[in-house]
This record gives C-alpha cells, structure tokens and sequence, in this order.
C-alpha cells in the first residue's frame, strides 16, 4: 500500500528550496535582480515567495495598478526554471487606504486607534479592508493563476493580533448570539457572572477585554479568544473566495508562526497544504540545551504535520541569524544542514528562508539572508544553503511520504488559553508549553514519532494517548477518551486535568471531571511549590513497569486518592510523603495512567515512556539505545523507510543500527553497522518496509 501523498505541484515534483524575495525593494537596481536569478540557480534554489507586502508597488494609488515589475519577475522565474509562490499583499496596507479610510486601522485593547504603520495593523471586520483586499486579491488573481511560474498561493502572511474597534465589538456580539442561542441567561450562566455581580442584562453590555475594564470574567476571555481566532479564519477564508475561482487547481496556504490568537489547527481546515516558519535560537538559548531546543522545534513540526497527516511546507527559516531575538547569534557549522534536514525528517516537503537578499533599510536589514549586504556567493552562509540545495535535489523520493506514529500527544488551544488565563495554584507560571515538551521531549530522544492532536480527533488510530494538563475538557470529549481506554487504548494524564468544562467553568463533584472514572483517581487538592521547594516521586518496588528510582519533584504536586487505580509511585516528603504521586488504572480492555506532580528528571520520562511504549508495542523507528540528544525519525512511501538521524547533543557520538541492512539515502551505498555522527550531524539511511 502506497503511504505517500502528491507533491505540492505537479510542475515542479521536487523538495522545494527558496525563500522569501522581495524585488520591488529592488527595482531601482536592474543589475540586482539579474544577478539574483543566476544565484538562485547557483544556490539550488526552484521556488521564491514573492508579492508579500508588495501592496503599494502594486496598487500606488486607489483603483491605479502597476503589474509590469511583477510580470518582469514571473517571466524571468519561467525562462530559467524556477517557480512561485504568488502571496496576497494584505499583511499590510498602503498609507493611502489607511488615511482615505481610517475605519481599516486597528484599535487597540486600550480603545484607541492606531496610527498607519507596521504590518497586520488591519481590522479583519472592516468591511473597507474587505473589499480593498478582495479587489487587489481578484486584480493578481485574473492577471497570474495560470502564469507557468506560480504553483501556489501564499495568502497573506503570518495571520495575528487583535481588533477592538465598535465593527468587532457588535460582531462579537453577533458570535455571542449564535453560540448561546440568543439567551443571556445561558452566556451568565456560562460565564458565572453573577461572580462580582457582573451579569449582563443586554447584549450591549458585553465588551470585549480590556486593561480599563473588564479582565476577571474568564469565560469571557475564552471566548473573546475564540472570537478572535474565528475572525482571522473567516477573513484568511474572504482572501481565499477573491482567488480560488481564478485557477481551483492551484493550492492555497498561508504561513503559520505560533502566534498565541489563533487556533492553526481550525485555520489548517481551509488550507490546501499546512505552512509555518520556525526560528528556533540554536546556540543561544539560555541554558545551551540545543537538543531541548531541538525537541522543541521538532514538536511543532510535528504539530503542524498532524494537521492534515500529509506533508508540509517549512516556508520561512533563517540561514544564518535573526534580528529580533535577544542574542542575534550565528549557526554554528553544520546546524544549518542539520535544523533544514530536521524539518524533512518530520514531513516537510520544502526549506525555504527568510528572506533571499537582506533589505537595504529599515527594520529587517540586519535580519538574516541567503545573500548578505555583500551581493555575491563567496560566503559561509551561501555555501550552507547551496549543500542543502544539493541535498534536497537528491531527496525526489522522499517527496509526498507519510510520517506515521503510534502515539499522540492532545494539544488543544482553547486548553492552552484557559491554562494561561488561571489564576491561583502557580501564578509564577504553570509552564504548560513546558510541560507538553517535557513529555515529547522522551519520546523524541527514544526516536518514538508523536502526532500532534486535539481532543476532538480521531483517538483510534494511536495506541497511545498522553494529555499533559488537560485543564479545559468537555464532558464530551472525557466519554471519548473514556471509550478509547475501555477499547484497548493506553491514556496518560498529568496533573491539573480535567478542572474545567469548554466554558472554563469548573467541573462539580471533584476533579479530574470527565476523566476520573478513566484515571481512577479522585484529586483533592493541588498545591502549587515555590522554586525553592523540593519533592520527590518514588517508585514503588515491584510496580507493573519494573520501574525503580526515586525523582526529584518541583512546581505542582496533587493529592489524590485511589478509586480503583492502582500506585506506582509515590511522594518521597511533606506531610502527604506515602501517598500516591504515579497510577495505573485498567478500564475495560485499556489502561490509564496519572502522574501527579511535575518530575523534573529527563531520565525519569524516558524511562517511563520507554516501559508504556513497550508495554504498548509501540515500535521505535530505530530498535538502538541513542544517545541523549540523538534521535531518529521516518518516513516512509510504505515500500521503503526513509531514516534521518540526528545529532543535537553538541558533542560527537556513535549509534549502534539494528541490522535492518541500510543503505545510505544520498550515495546508496551499504552502511556499516554503527554510525559515527560528528557535532551536528546526521545520517540519511534507507531500509525496506517490513
């Protein structure tokens, strides 16, 4: 059975490698865009993003157009092989429309207005700005859908932020209606605004957030958020109506960047093929952990894939530096091939960077580039991107390969603003991003691959689920977590789930709510620690995961008592040492398991993945012990397996293979059977499906 999905386009069957480029900066200088082409070519480069806040070099006046300079570009693309992505110019608006129609510009949460200037200062709402951007949208559309060069649209960029001008709030309202079926009674109640005497007698009453106003309602945070995700949505949903009917064949995306406002997994629903742009800071974090940082990125590319389970697209990455991160420090050698290749490993069918040529002025001149200030080839940072160019040209048969897992991870956005939005336990932080790494973080050093979900997806497909603090769950979807454990499906919860329903009210008759009969366990209070205190998890001898030890423990620990759940562990100190702290509960045909306080030990994580995953028959993609900061991740046309090893420790290291007979993917010759992998290194291997 054949495990592998089209190629983004059909003209162009290939890994795509590019980057963002922005020639109209340019169009005073003609000997800039010639030499760019020949380098392009030079650097392995067939794509380029292009038109993204191009508006006014498009449009320099209202209802006046100016296409030759595009049309000069396009046509050139064509001529020497290389091809588009054609992108919609509304990440910013032309000073014109923001003086002639002010109503486009944003208002802040303040309740003032914004003055013209940065990027994504727009109302979403602003039937103005609709109709602008339909119209620009159409004009590009008629012009180059079917222009040899372009194989997709690029709708907009980096979608984000928030409006709070008078449009948005009656459109709240409107949203408010729908979802409470025009009944305040049901939207106080959800709220609990009879809390501080705030309910609400009319719809007019209702005001979105605000640092002069009203903060404290959580229900009415979450679902302002929702708002705001659902309206960014709708309008990236009006970008793509002004464009689809010009050529219906050509795919629609838009850059992702983990912006906080916006569910990306609803937005992913309209989109054709998933894109986002990742700037970890390699070499610079604050505690020099590259493969902490490693695992990181590598959950979001997981997260991104997840959205459709097909292939996506890494559609900006620096080559070199940023200009907005605390510390603008270099790749170290060899990073560049490794963090492009990590994105491959976990499903991306593309490398492409911000931005091609630094600009010239203004903010993002010092940002970095394929070619720097110096205008040519002759350097570190081009030569890197010219080996990946190389090395993608060599990867055809990796092109539209699924990435199959076992087991998923629940990350649910309106989970995450609800955690956010709690006050009381660790106002300090509850570090839930944290606490989702922590536990991907063991899998991925084990080479155990991780789909990234929302409570509402399909469970059967796993046959291992893990819920790190699933504060926010509906009853609805415990029953659902609930039937996958009594079908055979193994669970895990942590700490701090099951608190609150989709309204971010409290479920009654104790916690963990919707999952206590899944888990087994009643929790009776959570105590929040300060950095200074310390506890510990014990491990029970003789438990069922022939687990030993004994763990520090920081930051949250919950009292719980057994409900038919059995200790695995439990606290080594305070007044509650001896009470459970890890359980097992068997429901039905599946297992459930709940630790109770955060361990701080990475050992201690993939320790115990390592025993559930092998309790569970989950496969590793590589049968080898790795090294701490080496994993392994696959993908596969169901023919072939295609491994990328990695190495994110900082020193060099050795990995024993597992006798499968591999070949290695670039040269095909046979592969010894232990892998000497220098300081960021990798290896491609290829092996037969089993």
């Amino acid at each position: 059975m054949s495990l592998k999905s089209p190629a983004f386009s059909s003209k162009v069957p290939v890994m795509l490698h590019g980057a963002d480029y922005n020639p109209e900066q340019w169009l005073r200088y003609p000997e800039v865009l010639r030499e760019d082409i020949r380098l392009m070519k030079l650097a392995g480069c067939n794509v380029m993003s292009v038109g993204i806040f191009s508006w006014v070099s498009l449009e320099p006046e209202e209802g006046v157009f100016t296409f030759e300079w595009l049309d000069n570009v396009l046509n050139s693309f064509a001529e020497n092989g290389i091809y588009a992505f054609l992108a919609t110019p509304s990440g910013a608006r032309p000073a014109w429309m923001s003086e002639k129609y002010p109503e486009v510009l944003r208002v802040e949460r303040n309740r003032v207005r914004n003055l013209h200037g940065f990027r994504h200062n727009h109302c979403y709402t602003s039937p103005v700005y609709r109709e602008k951007t339909a119209l620009i949208n159409a004009k590009l559309a008629e012009r180059y859908a079917n222009h040899p060069a372009v194989i997709g649209w690029h709708i907009s960029n980096e979608f984000g932020g928030e409006c709070h001008c008078d449009l948005c709030q009656n459109a709240f309202r409107e949203w408010l209606k729908v979802k409470y079926k025009g009944s305040l009674d049901e939207l106080n109640h959800a709220w609990w605004a009879t809390f501080w005497s705030h309910t609400y007698t009319s719809w007019e009453q209702i005001d979105s957030p605000a640092p002069h106003g009203e903060t404290q309602v959580h229900g009415l945070n979450l679902d302002w958020r929702r708002f705001v995700s659902e309206r960014t949505i709708d309008f990236c949903r009006h970008e793509i109506v002004s464009v689809r009917d010009y050529n219906p064949d050509l795919p629609v995306t838009t850059n992702m960047h983990m912006i906080d406002g916006i569910d990306y997994r609803e937005l992913a629903k309209i989109l054709d093929v998933v894109s986002w742009d990742a700037y970890p800071d390699w070499g610079y974090t604050e505690d020099g952990d590259d493969a902490r940082l490693a695992a990181w990125t590598a959950m979001h590319h997981d997260l991104f894939r997840s959205f459709k389970h097909k292939p996506f697209l890494l559609m900006e990455s620096t080559p070199s530096l940023t200009n907005w991160q605390s510390v603008s420090k270099l790749k170290r050698p060899g990073m560049h091939k490794l963090s492009s290749l990590q994105a491959i490993a976990h499903g991306s069918d593309s490398v492409q960077y911000f931005q091609w040529r630094k600009s010239r002025g203004s903010s993002e001149k010092f940002h970095g580039a394929v070619l720097d200030h110096s205008g040519h080839g002759e350097t570190r940072v081009f030569k890197d991107v010219a080996e990946v160019g190389r090395i993608l040209a060599g990867l055809t048969e990796v092109v539209g390969t699924s990435t199959p897992a076992e087991t998923a991870i629940l990350y649910d956005w309106d989970n995450r603003w609800a955690v956010k939005d709690a006050q009381g336990i660790r106002n300090s932080g509850l570090k839930y991003e944290e606490t989702v790494l922590q536990h991907y973080r063991a899998l991925w050093e084990q080479g155990i691959a991780v789909d990234m979900i929302g409570s509402g997806d399909d469970l059967s497909r796993y046959k291992l689920v893990i819920a790190p603090m699933l504060y926010l769950i509906s009853e609805e979807n415990g029953q659902r977590i609930e039937q996958y454990v009594e079908q055979g499906g193994t669970f895990l919860a942590t700490y701090w789930s099951g608190v609150v329903g989709e309204t971010d009210l409290c479920h009654l008759g104790g916690f963990p709510g919707p999952l206590r009969k899944t888990l087994g366990i009643w929790a009776e209070e959570t105590e929040g620690l300060h950095s200074r205190d310390l506890n510990g998890l014990v491990l029970e001898s003789g438990n069922v995961l022939n687990l030993s030890g004994d763990y520090d423990a920081h930051e949250i620990a919950e009292l719980i008592h057994l409900e038919g759940a059995e200790a695995l562990g439990h606290y080594r100190s305070d007044f509650y040492a001896g009470r459970p702290a890890l359980t097992l509960n068997k429901l039905g045909a599946g297992e459930a398991y709940h630790l109770a306080t955060r361990v701080k030990d990475l050992a201690f994580y993939v320790e115990l993945y390592a025993a559930i995953t092998s309790k569970a028959g989950i496969t590793r993609t590589l049968e080898s012990n790795l090294p701490v900061g080496v994993t392994a991740q696959l993908r596969t046309d169901g023919e072939h397996e295609y491994i990328f090893v990695q190495n994110f420790s900082g020193d060099v290291q050795t990995v024993k293979l597992d006798g499968r007979g591999y070949t290695d993917l670039e040269s095909g010759a046979e592969v010894p059977a232990e892998l000497e992998l220098p300081v960021n290194g990798l290896a491609m291997l290829k092996r037969k499906a089993k």
